[in-house]
This record gives C-alpha cells, structure tokens and sequence, in this order.
C-alpha cells in the first residue's frame, strides 16, 4: 500500500488568502505567487497566540458578567443592570424570545466558545492520541459561531435605542460593556489565530 504524504512533508505551503499550493523555497519569509500574500508552512506561532488570547478572553468574562452594563435612569430614579439581570426582566415582561436569545448569545456562547478553544490548544499540547477529525468538526463549530458573535451587542443596541426613544429614560454605558466588547473580539481573534492544520500534524513532523 503506497504511503500517504501530506502537502508539508512534501515541501508544498498553502495560501490561506486565495488557497494557492505553492513550493516551499526554504526561506524564513514567502509570498504567493498569486497574490503576493505572505505564506508560511503554518500559522507563525499558533498555538501561543491563540492561548494568550484565550486567557485574556477568560479573564474578562468574569468581569463582563459581574459588572454593570448599562445604567438606566428614569423619573423615579436609576439602576444599574448586568446581562444575567437584564435576561431576568426580559423574563419578567414577558419577552421570552429575547431573552433566550440574549442570554444564549451573551453568555452561553462566549463561555462554550472558551472551553472549546481552550479544548483544542490542549489536544495538540499534550497531543492527544484520538483522531483528530471531531477535534477539526469543534473547530468549524466554533468558527461558525462566531460569525454571530456580535449578534448579541446588536441586541443590547436596539434595547438601548427602544429606551431612549421613550423619552423619559436614559441609558448611559457602564464597564461590564467594555469587558464584554473585548470578550467578544478576544474570542475572535483567538479562533482566527488557532492553525487547524496543526491538529493532523505528527510530533516532529513539522520543523
């Protein structure tokens, strides 16, 4: 049975711009031949990269779920309001729908996005042994995702809008919003610096 080589060991990098395989050079730095975007045999420093974005992102979703969010003030006074709160009187005037849709995208989403990018960084560090194609189905799981990462900061915009239109309350921003914004974007960036490739690597395969 002939043996089965992939694209690195045989000296091939792959654009992820225009996915033009392209032979390696040997040099430190390459371009495509396409579209002169910069290519290497993987990702420059995957694995360290996504990890330090993912701590950081863990970090602040203490803090974007504790903190306030937003302060609305009315004629009878002013409170302060967290996520977890704001799903809480969604539920209690009746509004259902947007408060699954809240809660599910504002918290469950950033937290399972967490787990299992922090899932996959330890898989290829302690080099897992399991077959790495639902390792790889995780991975486009939580790409997927996150192409509606921000659907839950569109929420939280127009419920702010619906207010202020009312005329007789205020919302003023608070820094529970600030975390979140930076969960969501870290989560991002740590998804987009992850190299699934490296997932089918063998120790030693790549230099």
């Amino acid at each position: 049975m002939k043996q089965l080589h992939s694209a690195a060991q045989a000296g091939f990098l792959l654009c992820l711009s225009c996915g033009q395989l392209a032979r390696s050079s040997g040099s430190l730095i390459q371009h495509c031949p396409r579209c002169g975007e910069r290519i290497s045999l993987r990702k420059p420093q995957s694995i360290t990269r996504t990890t330090a974005y993912l701590i950081a992102a863990a970090i602040l979703y203490v803090p974007a779920n504790l903190l306030p969010i937003m302060h609305t003030s009315t004629l009878v006074g002013g409170e302060d309001d967290t996520i977890l709160s704001g799903v809480i009187v969604l539920v209690q005037t009746g509004s259902w729908p947007l408060a699954l849709l809240v809660f599910f995208a504002s918290i469950m989403v950033p937290m399972l996005k967490l787990i299992a990018l922090a899932l996959l960084v330890i898989s290829i560090r302690q080099r897992w042994k399991s077959p790495p194609v639902g390792r790889l189905r995780l991975y486009r799981l939580v790409e997927f995702v996150g192409r509606w990462s921000l659907l839950d900061i569109y929420v939280l915009t127009l419920l702010v809008a619906l207010v202020q239109l009312q005329a007789l309350a205020t919302v003023e921003p608070r820094p529970g919003a600030v975390a979140f914004g930076a969960v969501v974007v870290l989560t991002l960036l740590s998804a987009r610096s992850f190299d699934p490739r490296l997932l089918f690597d063998q120790p030693g395969e790549i230099p």
